[in-house]
């Protein structure tokens, strides 16, 4: 078992993650290209991006191997000499369960040692890359803006020779309003040693250039400004051509970069912080003033005067000030309207402080969750690749299709529920409108009732992708299936009216007695009968099968007729009884008339 899984998913897994990189490749390729990168970085970016990218590739590569093994070992008929010779599916899958265990636990400690350091290591080389300057390629018949201060049009290039052809150059390095205008009949561009500047050889030109900021700032009717004729002229401009790596440090102390001891540590740091904080603000609340009088709040008063009994303020300002009686229309217009202007300007700036703390509040709450997200997807992985386990590997034993059509198809769409199950989770608890570990843990909730219901039908050889078994399903849940018994050509049994008889009035009788009370019941305990009479109603069902059984041997058709109008199941409902009680009075009519005669 282990030859056969293990090449098929390494195989597997390298498949996956090409398809992933490449992903990440066409998703970001407009931010690389034209870059004069090396092919050193590229292939440091690429190598630092496939790592990244294993708990993604790694769940569907175990998938797709699982279904090729057994769908390859059913296809061939092994399984079932296998299961022939008496070992189980379990059994069979022994070793492979051993062997993804164990993967399952290097994968723990991939994410928490070896991830963080790929992630920090590649999103530091991607911004480094993000920023540097791009290559210089100036078209033809468009102005081009990316150097920075700088816009240049050229009408004709010589591929040739390098020779530019009717320029324009708009140097507003130093701000719009001292712009430089260069006209020039050709020119050629090269970059230094250094690649920290661009050199521009003009000829045969003229240059405009605005004087405001020699002139002191100057209003518009007196701008001077100066026009220059050049037969050669030389231009150094600054340009960084050079890729400067950013320090890894930033990124490191992000959650992307942190290992589970870190990222425990800082989530504590972080909930001691935001407690802290919350704290002061209450407390600020609470002794904070009402109003920009001299009125002193409750708390103060209490605090300096500990008397219950006290209804005023110390201060002579309370005691000349009726705030209801103000507030309901007596007293002085003026200072009502002072004192409620001086509220309304003090809960605008309060709305706004306490505002602009809850945002940098939030911000902290988020940063949490974010960090609580990384620790929980440390687990998530290992436990994808059991469950993607335990869903292959059965459901290649019960489809029996090898190769790579049919496993191939049914693990994308496996994998696309996955994702999108997963990552519909990931943005619940990422925007706080779910608990972290409900959000990561969604997909792995949703999935392995999955693997359980494919493990135990494949282990018990049950028909799982049989459509005459749902449909029989179906129709017995409803209530809609119909007996299609005919009439024998050979006779195995005689029936005998009285045993007959016997059987049917015992029925009919048991039939009444639990329907009986089953009318005389109030409306909870008809619910309870419904749903948890299981001892009464797989009585009548027993019952009602032995008369079946038994009499199926007829060779009356009639009988054959009313045995068909018996229903599959004994039920409460109207029509199940009605047709019970038609049939089984039919049959006894029969049977009183075969035994007198």
């Amino acid at each position: 078992m282990l030859q056969t899984f293990l090449p098929l998913l390494l195989m597997t897994f390298l498949i996956t993650l090409f398809i992933v990189l490449m992903q990440f490749l066409w998703k970001f390729i407009d931010q690389m290209v034209g870059k004069g990168l090396t092919i050193g970085v590229l292939g440091e970016l690429f190598f630092y991006a496939a790592l990244t990218f294993v708990p993604m590739a790694l769940p569907l590569a175990i998938l797709l191997a699982s279904l090729m093994t057994f769908g390859n070992l059913g296809e061939r008929f092994e399984l079932t000499a296998m299961k022939a010779s008496g070992i189980s599916l379990l059994r069979t899958m022994r070793p492979l369960i051993i062997s993804i265990a164990l993967i399952a636990i290097g994968a723990f400690f991939f994410q928490n040692n070896v991830l963080p350091i790929a992630q920090t290591k590649m999103w530091t080389l991607f911004y480094s890359i993000r920023q540097k300057s791009p290559e210089v390629e100036i078209p033809e018949g468009v102005f081009y803006d990316q150097i920075p201060g700088y816009n240049l049009y050229v009408e004709k290039k010589d591929r040739e020779t390098g020779t530019l052809h009717t320029m324009m150059i708009y140097d507003v390095s130093k701000g719009f309003e001292n712009a430089r205008i260069i006209l020039a009949d050709s020119g050629r561009m090269s970059i230094t040693e250094d690649k920290t500047h661009l050199f521009l050889r003009l000829w045969d030109g003229e240059q405009f250039e605005n004087l405001r900021e020699s002139n002191g700032g100057a209003s518009k009717a007196g701008v001077p400004y100066r026009r220059e004729s050049f037969d050669i002229k030389e231009i150094l401009v600054p340009f960084d051509a050079n890729f400067n790596r950013l320090d890894e440090a930033g990124m490191r102390n992000q959650f992307v970069g942190k290992d589970l001891v870190r990222l425990r540590q800082s989530i504590d740091s972080i909930n001691r912080r935001v407690d802290s904080i919350g704290n002061n603000y209450a407390d600020m609340i609470l002794n904070a003033s009402r109003l920009d009088t001299d009125i002193p709040s409750t708390r103060e008063m209490r605090r300096k005067n500990p008397d219950p009994h006290m209804t005023q303020a110390p201060s002579e300002a309370a005691r000349n000030i009726d705030i209801d009686s103000l507030l309901s229309g007596k007293g002085d217009n003026a200072l009502r309207t002072s004192i409620l202007q001086q509220a309304l300007a003090k809960a605008k700036r309060n709305y706004q402080d306490y505002e602009f703390k809850s945002m940098a509040m939030e911000d902290d709450r988020k940063n949490i969750r974010r960090h609580e997200i990384e620790l929980m997807k440390k687990f998530t992985l290992s436990f994808a690749c059991l469950i993607f386990f335990f869903i292959g590997a059965p459901l290649g034993a019960i489809i029996r299709k090898g190769g790579l059509g049919t496993p191939i198809v049914i693990s994308v769409l496996l994998f696309i529920a996955y994702y999108i199950i997963d990552n519909s989770g990931y943005k619940l608890a990422r925007d706080g409108r779910w608990e972290v570990w409900q959000g990561i843990w969604l997909s792995s909730a949703v999935l392995l009732p999955l693997g359980i219901f494919l493990t135990y039908k494949a282990v018990n050889d049950s028909a799982v992708f049989n459509a005459d078994a749902y449909k029989i399903f179906f129709r017995r849940l409803t209530g809609k299936m119909k007996r299609e018994m005919t009439l024998k050509e050979v006779f195995m049994n005689d029936i005998d009216p009285a045993t007959a008889l016997q059987l049917l009035e015992a029925f009919d009788t048991s039939f009444k007695t639990v329907m009986y009370d089953y009318d005389r019941s109030n409306i909870f305990r008809r619910m309870w009968l419904r749903l948890c009479n299981i001892g009464g109603i797989s009585s009548l069902q027993g019952e009602m099968n032995r008369v079946i059984v038994y009499l199926s041997d007829a060779n009356d058709a009639k009988v054959i007729h009313y045995l068909n109008r018996y229903p599959f199941d004994v039920r409460f409902n109207k029509k199940s009884r009605q047709e019970i009680e038609n049939a089984t009075l039919r049959l006894i009519e029969i049977f009183s008339r075969q035994q007198n005669q």
